[in-house]
């Protein structure tokens, strides 16, 4: 089982809310209209661990190792949501989240591939411990800064215990799953590295899971301000090409190092999902995001 040892591992790094963010240094002059609302948005957002954490249990009924992880993941996302709710408390008690607002990011999800989900979460965690850093350069206030670069520490941890999911289903779950795990893992990376190619932000806050709901079956539709996330990356913390590119690479680099092959872009991973499925009898399974489209993302 992996779960003992990544508790003890990140039960060993937890941060404290109270003694770990120095609320003290808080400066208020530091501190925009504008990005205090951001700080808002994002608050909400981590609030959809929830509904994520009940998608995880629910498709991973056979696999009581990695639910009994998710007690570890939903706490410390939960944890990221309320240290940002803890400042707008403390700095902007105007801005604070209702609980109208959080419930409202509770929906169900359709039910996935497990693997699938894996992977997609993953990269999520990859791509969020990036947006996190970069709007820490942004945010001038001290204690707003310090919290990112904290919150973005453990999302990067959370994608290190994800990959090691990932490998168990590679090397130590059989030769079929090892098979569907290729397929899965290349394909959803295929996906998230090819963010350039796509108008869409992709990580799984922004990606449709409730066919019935469509189109407002995405965390960020429920927000607020729906069209939030676009306009902080974009036109706020810049995450612009050099960003991107930094995300898509670490997505390429530890696949290369899991599935023991060099993907230098998404073409290559592209050509081995192919062969992988050609492997497999031609079977794909992969459910994408509407109007996303295989074809769209890497001209294949």
């Amino acid at each position: 089982m992996l779960y003992p040892e990544l508790f003890k591992t990140m039960e060993a790094v937890r941060w404290n809310m109270a003694t770990d963010i120095p609320w003290d240094d808080f400066d208020r002059s530091k501190l925009s209209d504008e990005q205090a609302n951001t700080i808002k948005m994002n608050a909400i957002t981590e609030w959809a661990a929830l509904p994520a954490t009940e998608m995880f249990l629910r498709d991973n009924r056979g696999d009581s190792d990695f639910s009994a992880f998710m007690s570890v993941w939903f706490f410390e996302e939960q944890k990221h949501s309320l240290v940002l709710m803890e400042y707008l408390r403390r700095f902007c008690p105007d801005l604070m989240p209702t609980e109208e607002e959080l419930h409202k990011v509770r929906f169900e999800f359709d039910q996935a591939p497990a693997l699938e989900t894996l992977m997609l979460h993953f990269c999520g965690e990859v791509r969020l411990n990036h947006w996190y850093r970069c709007a820490a350069e942004w945010h001038t206030e001290p204690v707003i800064r310090a919290i990112y670069s904290t919150i973005a520490k453990d999302e990067a941890r959370h994608a290190g215990a994800y990959l090691q999911y990932m490998r168990r289903a590679l090397f130590d779950r059989g030769e079929e799953t090892c098979q569907q795990a290729k397929m899965a893992f290349s394909k959803i990376g295929m996906l998230m590295a090819s963010a350039g190619r796509t108008q869409q932000a992709l990580h799984p806050t922004n990606l449709h899971v409730n066919k019935d709901m469509f189109p407002n079956d995405t965390v960020q539709s429920r927000l607020p301000d729906p069209g939030w996330l676009e306009r902080w990356l974009d036109s706020q913390i810049r995450f612009d090409g050099g960003w991107e590119k930094k995300v898509g690479d670490r997505i390429l680099h530890i696949l290369s190092k899991l599935l023991d092959r060099t993907f230098e872009s998404a073409k290559d991973l592209n050509r081995y999902r192919k062969e992988t499925m050609a492997a497999m009898g031609g079977k794909s399974g992969l459910i994408l995001p509407p109007g996303v489209g295989e074809q769209s993302l890497v001209g294949a």
